[in-house]
């Protein structure tokens, strides 16, 4: 047997913000530094190289390059936020991969029960999940899917993914 025809790779870290409160408490903290809303839960909105990550009811996450994150932490001011909104910078505590390749929805159909066929997960979808019995977040990426979890788990992640692939 041959393996499935993917790439696995460890992507770099990014600048990832929890975020929580209402839409409406958040834009008026926030500003314009994040993208608008997504209109529907488990969706994705992106500008000016952001996204931003409708993953729960009144949940998201701001995901940027790192070499952002000292400036949209100093805009949002997280230790100055109000009552009604939380933002907790959590680009340390996590690990990204990306699975791509024409064989890559059959790789991810191994790591996670989520149903990823494009006309249910489509390209602006983002959902918290399990892989490999792990919370992990799953999103659309260039020709695949990107894949992240705590970032101590990463080692276990990438050799399952290997492990999936064949």
């Amino acid at each position: 047997m041959t393996g499935y025809d993917v790439a696995i790779e460890s992507l770099p870290m990014q600048a990832v913000i929890d975020l929580k409160g209402e839409a409406a408490a958040l834009a008026g903290w926030c500003g314009d530094v994040l993208p608008q809303f997504p209109a529907r839960p488990n969706s994705l909105t992106r500008a000016s190289g952001r996204a931003l990550l409708h993953i729960g009811p009144g949940h998201w996450l701001l995901c940027a390059d790192l070499a952002d994150e000292d400036s949209l932490i100093a805009a949002l001011r997280p230790d100055a936020a109000p009552p009604q909104v939380s933002v907790v910078p959590v680009s340390d505590s996590l690990a990204h991969f990306a699975v791509t390749g024409p064989d890559a929805a059959e790789v991810m159909a191994v790591a996670t029960p989520l149903d990823l066929h494009p006309t249910v997960f489509a390209e602006d979808a983002a959902s918290f999940t399990e892989a490999f019995g792990l919370r992990a977040l799953v999103r659309r990426h260039p020709g695949g899917f990107a894949l992240s979890v705590d970032r101590s788990f990463a080692p276990m992640i990438l050799q399952a993914l290997s492990l999936s692939a064949g």
